[in-house]
């Protein structure tokens, strides 16, 4: 009963749909009606700006750490990234946005965090170069998705400092979420063929101004 309350609270953190509670109170606007039409981190950057960006970006990785860090404060014997995972179903599906949610990037990256700090770290050099490489928040999320992955299953073997032993469950929820990413990113995959998909302002391959 108590594993069943925490997954429940976990999957009711993720719901928490930051771009929309801070476009509506702080800007009166609904950021789904606007950019991309998602209340992801990426379309509040667009939409709101950057301290919006930012604000949202923190509360979405928050969400993902504070679910993954429940069995550890309540001390339940069981592997935090199952309620990890719970919360990027909510964020996924979340109940307080009528279950249409963002595309789970920064809530993964809470869950890391939650998990292990060195190896979020090492998985936040992985995308912010990727970002400076293609100058795309798609391009990178789902490269750095497949990196990521593959590091679950190297890391042990040849830097342990990182990831000190192999969690099977790590790799398969990294590979689940790696497929879920790429099938989020169906349309970015599209405007990427056409040379149409949005840029950042910086990087390699930054937008023309």
């Amino acid at each position: 009963m108590k594993i069943a309350a925490l997954l429940l609270i976990a999957y009711l953190l993720g719901s928490i749909p930051s771009g929309v509670w801070v476009g509506k109170i702080f800007f009166d606007k609904d950021i789904r009606q606007f950019g991309s039409n998602s209340m992801g981190t990426t379309n509040t950057f667009r939409v709101l700006g950057k301290k919006a960006g930012i604000a949202v970006l923190l509360m979405d990785i928050l969400k993902g750490t504070l679910a993954t860090c429940l069995p550890m404060i309540f001390a339940v014997s069981v592997n935090p990234l199952i309620f990890g995972v719970a919360a990027v179903l909510g964020h996924t599906f979340p109940i307080f946005a009528k279950f249409k949610g963002g595309k789970a990037v920064a809530t993964s990256a809470g869950m890391i965090l939650g998990y292990s700090p060195l190896f979020f770290a090492y998985s936040a050099t992985i995308f912010v170069v990727t970002l400076f490489i293609s100058s795309m928040v798609s391009v990178t999320s789902m490269v750095s998705a497949i990196l990521i992955t593959l590091s679950t299953i190297i890391l042990p073997f040849v830097w342990p400092t990182i990831l000190p032993q192999f969690d099977w469950l790590l790799t398969a929820i990294a590979g689940g979420l790696t497929v879920f990413i790429f099938i989020r990113h169906k349309d970015n995959i599209g405007r990427i063929k056409n040379g149409t998909e949005n840029r950042v302002p910086f990087g390699l391959n930054k937008k023309k101004e």
